[in-house]
């Protein structure tokens, strides 16, 4: 079934798109995986490790701000040992907490992954802070009702408007739905969407 987004940020097809100087972007943990973990290939479509690293590369060479959210080292850690168990295992099918706990040689081998990727977001990019308090959670929860997002992704939008930052890039369609940002992406879905709903823009 397609999927029916309500698209309520401008976006913008990154493959076609020239970063500037000037430009902030927040970098999603999606982007952060296929630019630096080496197995990335193995679960990723073709688009996803090539569109975004090429992006990245763009935004470096003519000198943009990148930041990252620290909570993205949770998505990364979790997406990492995912695919490490599936490559070590599959054909023992072991469940998560059994590769967590009985492999301790995997297990380091998580742990070096995380950490490379890990350097490489935080040598290219500056850590955007946010504190998971009381009232960010509420705010949060309050988005909830009206964007459709999961948890992780409420709380960096959160990040984003503590920053003041306004445009992210992601191959995540949900950002398509939040007001007032630019999401730039290679996300066929959302770009038609988009398309179809007035919201794609040419810079």
């Amino acid at each position: 079934m397609p999927l029916n987004y309500k698209v309520q940020a401008q976006v913008i097809d990154l493959r076609y798109d020239n970063p500037k100087k000037e430009d902030i972007f927040l970098v999603d943990s999606n982007v952060w995986y296929w630019n630096a973990y080496t197995k990335a290939s193995f679960s990723a479509k073709d688009y996803q490790i090539t569109e975004y690293p090429s992006y990245i590369s763009k935004v470096k060479y003519v000198q943009s701000l990148l930041l990252y959210c620290g909570l993205s080292l949770a998505e990364l850690a979790h997406l990492i040992e995912s695919q490490e168990r599936v490559s070590f295992s599959y054909t023992l099918r072991s469940k998560p907490k059994q590769y967590r706990h009985n492999y301790p040689v995997e297990r380091t081998k998580v742990v070096t992954e995380v950490e490379t990727v890990w350097d490489y977001v935080s040598s290219t990019a500056i850590c955007t802070d946010i504190l998971i308090d009381e009232v960010t959670s509420n705010k949060a929860l309050t988005r909830f009702k009206t964007q459709l997002l999961d948890g992780y992704d409420l709380l960096i939008l959160e990040a984003m408007n503590k920053a003041g930052v306004q445009q992210i890039i992601t191959d995540d369609g949900d950002y398509v739905t939040v007001p007032g940002i630019k999401v730039f992406t290679a996300n066929k879905n959302a770009i038609d969407a988009a398309r179809s709903q007035g919201k794609l823009l040419r810079r």
